[in-house]
């Protein structure tokens, strides 16, 4: 019979590997530049020396009024214009909080120094002390230029810098940036002389005379003393502020009380009773403060040009203990004890990390079974019934496509996990359902989903719009077809987390690369198994009736599963990039649906409409794509209420402090799951009631884009993706509930409490 009259039809899931290699490469390539995408939106007009994101502008700047000269040093620096509200931190960021870090390369000759700090000012967020700037500040570097310097053909030196900063309000968040600066040889560079003017004065004074720090050590209780001499006579009666550079060292919340005081003995300034961390390893000989004016008084002192602070090195009298357990809880001296039996105990045995192994296959065997049950698995679900009924009696046929099935799902499976793991190894803080914080790799699972609707419901057969040698493919190879068909089951069920999942995945995270991906193999393996027996144990399809006309009416039933899965897929990009991208993916697809009904007409009209279509999905494909990658703003970008709150790890922290108990809510869009809880158990009244009367404030960590800190936060807690659900109780070791939430569950967790 000839192919006119019996139309090629390619399965749907014949064009998922091409779909699923498409967003696997998206999601490496938007992955590897994940925090340009996540934190950092570059100007299109600005050079290559600046960045702009919502909370700084970034730009990398030069003070060389002798140009580069041998044997000479010039001057590189960090600008930071930090928006209101917003600050960075110093080389002590305090109680929390990351020093800006800079990474330089340069020509061959030039040798950057480190940065030299100017004077930070406290910043207090509830209980906590940090040390940090905000507005303007300017970080310089001093670059020596070797007396051999060879200048470049092109009479320019390039300057490059990886620069990484956390910039906190109340929450936090990492960024990056990469800068290049085009600095001359010959001639003058100071547009930025002023900054760099600025930035000397705010620098500390060193003090030639040299200090004394006393360690006072009293029961449950560790202090220090310290003594500054030679600071300016003019200060004397005046009270300073005073800022530690040696980290771990002090309590630095009880630095801004008064907890301590601080007095004049004649020329010397005196701080008494400041006290020590509870967490400090050996004792240092040395330390170094600075002692710095008011931060009011500053701006005077700096328009006279006097000085606004002194640095002193101190050495240490006294010793010590290594912590102070009896200041800190419970629960902490236990897990301080632990550590150091640990640390004198032998080496463990090769069988603990072989059991922990073992345990993690098992965990990912049995998650891998329940991730069938998931809702992101269903669309999937109703197309492996499909194909089973599609084989009929044909045992053979069932056994090669339930083996062929398995073989798709384990090796995607490895695949992603191959991928997260080579991704997080070059630095990038990512997890389990990694590739769905990327806009546009969920808009191109949203275009595969409506290629398969539109297939399922009849408008159209692969065969018809493919070349023939293509679209005979799955009529020679029926084993291909169920190969792919078990790479896209990975690819909608790779954002979920089964029960005993979590727990496995973050286990693998940390196991070298071969444990940790039989760990994925092992979580292939549960998810292919019913499938596999399926297909060789004929009692589990045998209620499905032979093939006939009801498989085309259920073909064209299964198209809605697929529509609704498009319909997902757009909220979640609503909440990542916005409604405009939610509205203009939408589009998209409509052009993409007008597209396939084109290609199937015949005639002249066919190259006309065809044509009319290509040319409106490439326009709105134009408008679409800057839409679609900008991270929204606002409520859309973060769901709060005056019930939920926005989670940061300072904020927990915090409230632990001041004795509040914390419910978290780890969560992402594109975690059918998390949606599914959210409107149920953590939506029920009697729940609610029972966070109100314990006074249980409640946070909401969204994880639908990208987010290093809350990456963090998950392996912390041994988990590798969503949804995670927490309950920190004051003074006890935080308590992980599972992924399936229940309302007894929460309810026994507080009264528990």
């Amino acid at each position: 019979m000839s192919s006119r009259s019996t139309p090629l039809r390619l399965h749907p899931r014949t064009v998922a590997l091409w779909f699923f290699a498409l967003f696997l490469i998206a999601a490496s390539a938007l992955s590897t530049s994940a925090r340009a995408q996540i934190h950092l939106k570059t100007s299109s007009n600005a050079p290559a020396s600046v960045v702009q994101t919502p909370r700084v502008r970034a730009e990398l700047v030069a003070q060389a009024p002798d140009g580069v000269t041998a044997g000479q040093t010039l001057w590189l620096g960090l600008k930071l214009t930090h928006e209101p509200g917003w600050h960075t931190y110093w080389k002590n960021a305090g109680d929390s909080g990351l020093p800006t870090d800079l990474q330089w390369q340069l020509p061959a000759g030039l040798s950057a120094g480190a940065i030299e700090w100017p004077t930070p000012h406290a910043l207090r967020v509830g209980p906590l002390v940090n040390y940090g700037y905000e507005g303007d500040i300017l970080l310089p570097v001093p670059v020596k230029v070797a007396a051999d310097f060879q200048a470049p053909a092109s009479g320019m030196a390039e300057i490059h810098l990886s620069a990484n900063w956390l910039i906190c309000r109340v929450e936090c968040i990492p960024e990056s940036g990469e800068f290049t600066l085009q600095l001359p040889v010959q001639g003058t560079t100071a547009t930025h002389g002023s900054d760099f003017l600025k930035a000397h004065a705010q620098q500390p004074t060193q003090l030639s005379a040299t200090g004394k720090a006393t360690v006072q050590a009293a029961e449950g209780d560790e202090r220090i003393n310290l003594r500054i001499s030679g600071l300016p006579a003019a200060l004397q009666g005046q009270s300073l502020e005073f800022y530690p550079e040696n980290a771990e060292t002090f309590k630095h919340a009880a630095e801004s009380g008064k907890d301590w005081q601080q007095r004049w003995d004649g020329n010397d300034w005196v701080a008494e009773g400041l006290p020590l961390s509870d967490m400090r390893g050996e004792t240092p000989r040395q330390l170094a403060v600075v002692i710095a004016l008011p931060t009011a008084a500053r701006e005077a002192a700096l328009s006279q040009g006097q000085p606004i602070a002194w640095r002193s090195e101190l050495s240490v009298e006294g010793q010590w203990k290594a912590a102070a357990l009896a200041t800190v809880s419970p629960a902490l001296a236990a897990a301080l004890e632990a550590n150091k039996n640990a640390a004198a105990a032998p080496a463990a045995p090769p069988a603990s990390s072989a059991s922990s192994l073992w345990a993690a296959l098992l965990g990912g065997l049995i998650g891998g079974l329940i991730l069938n049950l998931m809702p992101c698995v269903f669309p999937v679900l109703a197309i492996k019934v499909l194909g089973f009924a599609g084989h009929g009696q044909n045992q053979r046929a069932q056994r090669m496509g339930g083996l062929a099935y398995a073989a798709g799902v384990i090796l995607s499976f490895i695949a992603l996990g191959a991928l997260l793991l080579s991704l997080r190894a070059a630095g990038q803080h990512l997890g389990w359902g990694f590739q769905l914080q990327s806009p546009i790799v969920v808009s191109l699972l949203a275009a595969l989903f409506t290629v398969l609707g539109l297939n399922l419901a009849g408008l159209f057969e692969f065969g018809s719009i493919l070349p023939s040698r293509l679209a005979s493919a799955q009529a020679r190879n029926p084993v291909v077809d169920s190969f792919l068909s078990g790479v896209l089951a990975v690819a909608i069920a790779s954002p979920c987390t089964a029960p005993f999942m979590g727990a496995s995945l973050g286990f693998a995270i940390d196991m070298p690369t071969a444990q940790a991906l039989t760990v994925f193999a092992a979580l292939g393996v549960g998810m292919a198994l019913p499938y596999v027996l399926a297909a060789f144990v004929p009692a589990v399809v045998r209620w499905l009736p032979r093939p006939g006309a009801w498989m085309q009416t259920f073909r064209h039933a299964m198209a809605f599963p697929m529509f609704a899965t498009v319909v997902w897929l757009v909220w979640v990009l609503g909440h990542q990039s916005g409604m405009d991208a939610a509205a203009a993916l939408l589009a998209l697809l409509l052009a993409l649906a007008a597209l396939i009904w084109s290609l199937n007409l015949s005639g002249k009209s066919r190259a006309v409409l065809t044509t009319l279509a290509v040319l409106l999905t490439a326009g709105i494909g134009y408008y679409a794509m800057p839409l679609i990658t900008t991270q929204a703003t606002g409520a859309t970008a973060t769901e709060s209420s005056e019930l939920w709150q926005p989670w940061s790890a300072e904020k927990v922290q915090s409230l632990q402090a001041a004795g509040q108990p914390v419910f978290v809510d780890f969560t992402a869009a594109w975690c059918v799951t998390c949606q599914v809880n959210k409107r149920t158990t953590l939506s029920n009244a009697a729940v609610l009631d029972a966070f109100a009367q314990r006074k249980v404030q409640l946070m909401r960590a969204d994880w639908t884009r990208q987010d290093p800190a809350i990456t963090q936060a998950l392996h912390a807690l041994g988990r590798s993706g969503v949804p995670v659900y927490v309950l920190y109780a004051p003074g006890k070791p935080p308590v992980v509930l599972s992924e399936l939430l229940s309302q007894s569950e929460v309810l026994t967790a507080l009264a528990q409490m």
